[in-house]
């Protein structure tokens, strides 16, 4: 069957000789969790259940849009892991910003499958250099702390350190919901930091069309995914699972809509933590809505 990489693409582990349109990273670092870790697994997960959907290089044609996604002028390219250093944020999340670097100058996508929330930190620190963008966060959590019990690093803190970025210019923070990662000061500071949040029936009322048409117009948007934006029903395998979430296709249509007007420049998709889904179907579900987000990206490049 040979390795698991990703889609059953390319493995480069020379990443001095890294050409691709898309480079997925792994970034297994979980050690940002307040409670149930885990996600320390899920890039393995993530790249063993892509395995499914892995139809070669002639792409995959749906039918409801009569488009080929995929199709072999697409070089994914999988880099492997970022090292990880067992107890040490700082040092795993400088290693993960290197390999952003890396796809970033080799003009790759970078696509990150975490891992916690946290390695969004190093995510967003690798495009200090690539200009404006803005962020769509799809969670349950608002993940908007800025310091709990001395910790600004951990899976809590990834929006608010990208607000504090010069070059991200807003957020659009869409599921949130329930008993939060955020105290109410955190929600004012987000709002008052240029966060748009909508809760799943906000943006259910909204629609996925109106629902991309908040994000600027001619914004380069990162797009940040939480599992655990998901409803438990269909992604039990997180460490903070929040009932009342999104069905897949309600995230599939805004991320449709979202890469059909605006140029998405860097994917992370974090939190599956495979042990507590038995069943699989959660990195099965990670899997098919980062190829989908990807077929979606580059249908729009041009690649049909």
């Amino acid at each position: 069957m040979g390795i698991s990489t990703f889609g059953k693409r390319v493995y480069q582990p020379d990443w001095d000789k890294l050409e691709a349109d898309v480079a997925v990273i792994g970034a297994p670092f979980d050690a940002g969790t307040q409670w149930r870790s885990g996600a320390r697994f899920g890039p393995r997960a993530v790249r063993e259940a892509s395995t499914l959907f892995s139809f070669g290089h002639a792409g995959a044609y749906d039918h409801e849009d009569e488009a080929t996604y995929l199709p072999g002028s697409v070089n994914i390219v999988d880099m492997g892991d970022a090292d990880i250093v067992h107890t040490d944020t700082m040092k795993s999340h400088a290693n993960i910003e290197t390999a952003v670097r890396t796809a970033l100058r080799a003009g790759a996508l970078p696509v990150v499958i975490g891992g916690d929330h946290s390695v969004n930190i190093p995510c967003i620190n690798a495009f200090d250099d690539q200009g404006d963008l803005h962020i769509l966060q799809i969670d349950a959590h608002l993940d908007f702390v800025d310091e709990r019990h001395g910790v600004r690093y951990g899976h809590g803190n990834p929006m608010r350190r990208a607000a504090e970025k010069s070059y991200v210019t807003g957020l659009t923070q869409v599921g949130i919901r329930n008993v939060s990662s955020t105290a109410k000061e955190g929600y004012d500071a987000a709002r008052e930091m240029g966060s748009d949040i909508l809760s799943v029936r906000q943006m259910r009322k909204l629609g996925p069309e109106a629902t991309a048409a908040r994000i600027p117009e001619g914004a380069k948007v990162y797009v940040t995914i939480d599992i655990d934006g998901f409803c438990p029903s269909i992604a039990a395998g997180t460490g903070t699972p929040s009932h009342g979430g999104f069905l897949y296709y309600e995230v599939l249509e805004l991320l449709q809509q979202v890469a059909g007007r605006n140029e998405i420049v860097g994917i992370d998709l974090v939190e599956v933590a495979p042990d507590y889904d038995p069943s699989g179907g959660t990195q099965i579900l990670a899997a098919q809505v980062l190829l989908n987000l990807l077929g979606f990206i580059f249908h729009e490049k041009g690649h049909r």
